[in-house]
């Protein structure tokens, strides 16, 4: 597979949500090398990552991420991702040998149905094979401020442990949703169904930064 070296330069849309997610539900998805941080007696951050990269990114692809939380190894602090999909074979063979993400090939469907009040809905369905992974219903944003965000992953698929980081440009708007997430879905347990905020990221340009090597896991 040929893939591009980092950074990444990918530009789109995306749909992402905030919540509190319960420590020990989290904390079998989480290497015992990281501390998860709690942000509220017995729960901690995560939530779910939608986007679609289009013309103009080093690769087009849609890509589903599953933060279960956040945590801290060696006085750096940053993301969790337990679960990545995407449809792109090289994005699948860069997110694991460059930022050691556990990336897997899913399908997406992806239908924008216009405006607010044009009375169609927007809607995302992943699926990998026969299991539906999760289903999301929104409407477009009545407004967006455009704004810079960045954010740090930790991340580990062998001995090494990596830091990156993400850099966001985006008009960024808060939008109603409606998440189904199938029991038999593989990060069913982590209750994602009931997002306590949902934004809609319009005209996105996110550069995901080299990784660089923080430490190596026990044994």
């Amino acid at each position: 597979m040929i893939y591009p070296q980092p950074p990444w330069r990918l530009q789109g849309y995306a749909l992402q949500t905030l919540q509190l997610l319960d420590v020990d539900l989290v904390r079998p998805l989480i290497p015992s090398e990281f501390e998860i941080i709690s942000v509220w007696p017995g729960k901690t951050v995560g939530g779910v990552y939608l986007s679609s990269y289009e013309g103009g990114s080093v690769l087009e692809y849609h890509e589903l991420i599953i933060a279960a939380g956040i945590v801290r190894y060696a006085n750096k602090v940053g993301g969790w991702i337990s679960h990545i999909y995407v449809d792109n074979a090289n994005s699948v063979t860069g997110g694991r040998e460059i930022w050691q993400l556990p990336k897997e090939l899913a399908e997406f469907t992806w239908h924008k149905g216009g405006e607010r009040g044009s009375g169609s809905k927007n809607y995302v369905s992943v699926r990998q094979g026969e299991q539906t992974l999760c289903q999301l219903s929104y409407e477009q944003p009545r407004f967006g401020w455009q704004l810079p965000l960045s954010g740090q992953v930790l991340s580990t698929m062998s001995p090494s442990i990596t830091l990156f980081k993400g850099e966001f440009n985006s008009k960024v708007g808060i939008v109603s949703s409606q998440w189904q997430v199938p029991v038999e879905s593989p990060f069913a347990s982590l209750g994602l169904e009931r997002p306590w905020l949902t934004f809609y990221l319009d005209s996105l340009h996110l550069v995901a930064g080299v990784p660089e090597v923080v430490g190596y896991r026990e044994g």
